[in-house]
C-alpha cells in the first residue's frame, strides 16, 4: 500500500516553508496531484524541575484564534544543531536557561501534508537568567505540575500536538 512520489515541483517558497505539487502514484497505478509542505526542523524544550513541574508558555495562536499552554519552540537555524535550537528557544521565550538536555521524542504533527519534524528535548531543570527576549511570544510563563497535564489536555488547555505528545510522555515516564 505504498504511495510513490514520482517527482514534485515548487509552487511557492519562503524562508519558513516550501509548497510543492507532487505527482503521486497510488498502489493501484493511478496518479494524483498532491500538495505538500516542506519545512525546516522545529526544536522544543521541556524543562522539568525537582518538584516534577514543567515550564510552559500561555500564548495566543492567531491562526485558530485559540489560547493554550505550550512548550518553548522554534525553527532550527541552519547554523545550529537541533539541541542548540531547543536551548536557544527556551532561553529566548522564557528567560530560563535549560539544564542538561536529552532527546525526549520526535513527532510529525501533520505527516499527511508536511515533512515537518518536531524534536522535543527534556531539560533537567532550568536557571532563571532574566526576562524573555521574545516576550511577545507569550502572555505568561509558569511552572505547571506534571500531575495536572492529562486533565489540562482533556480540557483543551494544551492544544498544540507537539506539546500534548511530549507532556503526556513526560507524565507517563516521571510520575508513578
Amino acid at each position: 500500500m505504498r504511495w510513490k512520489n514520482l517527482g514534485e515541483h515548487t509552487v511557492y517558497e519562503n524562508k519558513w516553508l516550501t509548497v510543492n505539487l507532487a505527482d503521486v502514484e497510488l498502489p493501484d497505478g493511478r496518479h494524483l496531484d498532491h500538495f505538500l509542505i516542506r519545512q525546516r526542523p522545529v526544536a522544543l524544550c521541556a524543562a522539568v524541575n525537582n518538584q516534577n513541574e514543567v515550564l510552559l508558555l500561555w500564548r495566543h495562536r492567531f491562526i485558530p484564534d485559540t489560547w493554550g499552554w505550550e512548550l518553548p519552540a522554534g525553527v532550527v537555524d541552519a547554523s545550529e544543531t537541533v539541541e542548540e535550537a531547543a536551548a536557544r528557544e527556551m532561553l529566548e521565550e522564557t528567560g530560563w536557561r535549560p539544564g542538561r538536555l536529552t532527546p525526549l521524542i520526535t513527532v510529525e504533527p501533520s505527516n499527511g501534508l508536511s515533512d515537518a519534524q518536531h524534536h522535543v528535548y527534556l531539560a533537567d531543570g532550568a536557571e532563571r537568567v532574566g526576562e524573555p527576549e521574545d516576550y511577545f511570544e507569550s502572555e505568561k510563563r509558569e511552572w505547571i505540575p506534571l500531575a495536572r497535564i492529562p486533565d489540562m489536555v482533556a480540557a483543551g488547555e494544551i492544544r498544540s500536538a507537539n506539546a500534548v505528545a511530549a507532556l503526556l510522555v513526560l507524565h507517563q515516564r516521571l510520575l508513578p
